[in-house]
């Protein structure tokens, strides 16, 4: 009887690891900031079930029975659980429930309510908005839709903004969603400001001592190499570059300097982890009361403490959790540090590519998810999963098997990036996992 009693307390208190956080009271006005906080709307209490071990059994099959707020019988208890969770206890059972979360990056093809509702239902449990893109008023939106769909569907999908970062990016390509650099063509990336749309094939960058700084004979790589340039001539503030690997270019995309086939690590090593826009940001997403706030570009574990004595102390009734993205060379060289500091880690497997070589990627992130089980922080394992899909409606058999083995890492979530914010199939592709 005792162990029946057992088995189904230790199943009842991994289900409760799955459950939604109990609902927030609004949050305190916070009168230094450049906008007024708003409230953030209660989410309703998910249904109470009770769980009960048959007796008779040596391996308890546990039944599912609403709560009534009398858990007597031999070994009941009871458990909190959302309407998504619910309908996969009663469909698949205890020991069939998913136990890896999925995070969805919400963009133009899934911010109306209805393709919110569409993800929630397929088990959403993260909405993450990018800060790279859009703005504060277009988030906003973003986050009210989730926090109804809480309040009226009983859903419990929480909320994670990312921070852009302080590294070096392109501009937002005069308002165009993407741009195709051809094999040899010659681009210009400026330093300037274009009051006028960009002149053809030109891109604008946000670091000022970006011509200063870059030498002719470095290759720059746009967004993890999945483009690649070499500069060939410096004029002024601009750089000429050649394109040696095609591809396609997005806004805002991450640029690193190489050279013999290597990360030139000091161009970047002078930018601050937090930018004053990643603050702006951040003040924001404190007075939305987002559950996670997720930083890019974490060089040591200092960074991670500041930033949480920074939204203790101007959030005093709610918790929001602080992930380390773990994507550099500094981020792997302080690894330990910057998990212990943390409240989970994303390995963002993206730019990290442009940092180390490619054939380390696959080793970098085994260790990260074993320290971090290791240490008990979630790890999210994100980029380039079901890439695609932003194309294609079906995946590829390696983008697969790389889901596949990110769970069988014991992963605690998969991150969907470009698939589900801007892909033509986002539906399909979160299904996918």
């Amino acid at each position: 009887m005792e162990e029946e009693a057992e088995a189904t307390e230790e199943m009842a208190q991994a289900l409760r690891l799955l459950s939604p956080p109990p609902p927030s009271p609004s949050l305190p006005k916070l009168p230094s900031l450049p906008f007024p906080p708003r409230p953030l709307p209660c989410r309703p209490r998910p249904r109470r079930y009770a769980v009960r071990a048959a007796a008779s059994s040596p391996h308890p099959d546990l039944d599912l029975l609403p709560f009534d707020g009398d858990a007597s019988g031999p070994a009941t208890t009871s458990i909190d659980v959302d309407s998504v969770t619910e309908a996969e206890l009663k469909e698949n059972g205890f020991r069939s429930t998913r136990r890896t979360k999925l995070v969805c990056t919400i963009g133009p093809a899934t911010c109306a309510a209805e393709q919110l509702e569409a993800l929630a239902v397929g088990g959403m449990n993260v909405a993450r908005v990018n800060m790279c893109h859009g703005t504060h008023d277009w988030h906003l939106g973003v986050i009210r839709q989730v926090r109804r769909l809480n309040e009226e569907k009983g859903f419990a999908v929480a909320v994670m903004m990312d921070t852009q970062g302080s590294e070096i990016h392109m501009g937002d390509l005069g308002g165009a969603t993407s741009a195709k650099a051809e094999d040899g063509e010659i681009w210009i990336f400026s330093v300037r400001s274009f009051n006028s749309p960009l002149p053809e094939r030109t891109i604008s960058v946000n670091y000022d001592g970006f011509a200063e700084d870059v030498r002719v004979g470095n290759e720059l790589l746009v967004d993890g190499g999945m483009v690649r340039f070499e500069v060939i001539e410096k004029i002024g503030p601009d750089v000429k570059c050649r394109c040696n690997d095609p591809g396609l270019l997005l806004p805002r995309a991450n640029l690193t300097f190489w050279r013999n086939d290597r990360l030139i690590r000091e161009r970047n090593a002078m930018l601050p982890t937090i930018s004053s826009k990643d603050w702006l940001d951040i003040d924001f997403g404190i007075s939305e009361g987002v559950d996670f706030i997720a930083v890019s570009f974490v060089k040591s574990a200092e960074v991670i403490s500041h930033l949480k004595s920074y939204i203790a102390s101007r959030c005093r009734d709610k918790e929001i959790a602080v992930i380390a993205k773990i994507e550099s060379v500094d981020s792997l060289k302080n690894l330990e540090g910057i998990i212990r500091a943390s409240d989970g880690a994303m390995v963002a497997r993206g730019d990290m590519g442009a940092q180390i070589p490619l054939e380390e990627v696959p080793s970098a992130q085994l260790k990260i998810v074993k320290l971090c089980r290791h240490l008990n922080k979630p790890v999210i394992v994100a980029s380039q999963l079901l890439e695609s899909m932003i194309e294609y409606p079906t995946p590829t058999r390696a983008e697969v098997a790389d889901v596949s083995e990110a769970v069988r890492q014991r992963a605690d979530a998969l991150m969907l990036s470009g698939e589900s914010a801007m892909g033509q199939y986002p539906e399909k592709a979160f299904g996918c996992p």
